[in-house]
């Protein structure tokens, strides 16, 4: 059951990807400034984590922001028993010698399956903070140069210009300055 979740939640393209339900204009033309000053604003807005993904995708290393959604996921679960389940999951996935989109961490090789018998919210964290940090100062900086995010901003910046786009925000200027 808990597989079917996370591989629906994290591993299924069409999820958080924001193209079945648009966000409003304001909050999406804000989305690359708001994503280029830090990994930590690109993580918290589902757009920019669906094109990071598919940056990382293209160099090989999705795995490790799948692994990160999945120990953020981690945290927020209740119940020893969903834990427990959970906690699997994530090691079968990401950690183990036969993991099918293994991670590369350090101390990676001294996990077993034993400290999957007594979860805890922060037993990943670690590891967690290790992937955080490539990502941050390895695959980060050069998505932010790739042609995935360029081309978004550029497709923000021509909306951000459209007429449509202008007459909006005149209506909005002039419904909060009366």
């Amino acid at each position: 059951l808990f597989f079917s979740f996370f591989f629906f939640f994290f591993l299924s393209p069409e999820i958080n990807d924001g193209e079945s339900h648009p966000s409003s204009s304001h909050q999406t033309l804000k989305g690359t400034s708001k994503w280029a000053t830090s990994l930590e604003n690109l993580l918290e807005d589902p757009e920019g984590v669906k094109r990071f993904r598919e940056f990382l995708k293209k160099e090989f290393s999705e795995e490790n922001v799948l692994f990160w959604l999945a120990c953020e996921e981690f945290k927020k679960t209740q119940g020893k028993k969903q834990m427990q389940e959970k906690a699997k999951e994530i090691y079968m996935t990401f950690l183990s010698s036969k993991a099918s989109s293994q991670v590369n961490v350090e101390g990676q090789s001294r996990l077993s399956e034993t400290i999957l018998e007594t979860p805890h919210p922060l037993m990943f964290q670690k590891l967690q903070d290790q992937i955080f940090n490539l990502m941050k100062y390895d695959s980060y900086s050069r998505f932010l140069k790739s042609d995935i995010f360029l081309n978004h901003k550029k497709s923000e910046e021509q909306e951000e210009n459209s007429p449509e786009a202008q007459t909006a925000a005149k209506r909005a200027s002039r419904i909060y300055n009366t």
